[in-house]
């Protein structure tokens, strides 16, 4: 500010509302972050102004999960106050959308697609949180990102139980599963192998829920995650 660097500013503000979100001090994060998004705005700035857009729409999710976390409901059964919150974290993810399209940023294209299936889902509109996710498959496919085609696998098999497409549900935590091997991340291996099992006694296919649930015990032992 001494010196007049209104860009410096922007990004100092902007940090200062990352640090702020995790620290759990939701409404202080959110003016910072505004004033990195005034502030790129007013020096035509559109990678700040996309870079603020997406940190509000983390701050409102992380505030909505952090509230709802409280609560412990369902998604889709949410007080008055998450769902505006959700709410809010969704629009400013699709103005990030529509700007980062706009800037021809692919990843962060992804990045936004991604936030925006997480943020439908907890809102309980789980048919446009499918078709966010299946966006970010094909976004993490094109960059090779398995890591993020691994989650987005996981999101899509969430999201199709809550419309009670269990079958559905099955074969994509199968893809989660074996991308799990891929990247030889145990926890989420187990996490999948959980997934399954409780898929599969949906589906009341109980022998191999059976399989899939001592899986998952095995991994935890060798975890020894209690």
């Amino acid at each position: 500010r001494t010196i007049g660097d209104r860009i410096g500013e922007a990004k100092a503000s902007g940090n200062l509302g990352n640090t702020l979100k995790i620290l759990g001090q939701f409404d202080e994060a959110v003016v910072c972050c505004q004033r990195h998004l005034d502030i790129s705005q007013e020096q035509g700035d559109k990678v700040g102004e996309a870079r603020a857009l997406y940190n509000i729409g983390n701050v409102y999710h992380a505030k909505g999960k952090h509230l709802s976390w409280n609560m412990a409901q369902d998604p889709g059964y949410l007080s008055q106050e998450v769902k505006e919150t959700l709410q809010k974290a969704s629009e400013y993810y699709e103005r990030n959308l529509s700007l980062v399209k706009e800037l021809g940023d692919r990843a962060a294209q992804g990045r936004a697609y991604g936030n925006l299936g997480n943020t439908q889902y907890l809102l309980g509109n789980f048919s446009e949180a499918i078709a966010f996710h299946k966006e970010r498959l094909a976004i993490a496919k094109e960059f090779g990102d398995k890591a993020a085609e691994r989650r987005a696998y996981s999101n899509l098999g969430n999201a199709h139980i809550f419309l009670g497409r269990f079958d559905i549900s099955a074969e994509y935590y199968k893809k989660t599963l074996q991308l799990s091997r891929q990247l030889k991340d145990q926890a989420v291996e187990a996490q999948a192998c959980y997934s399954l099992g409780n898929t599969y006694t949906l589906l009341q296919d109980y022998e191999r829920a059976i399989e899939y649930h001592l899986k998952h015990l095995v991994i935890a032992q060798e975890l020894g995650d209690r």
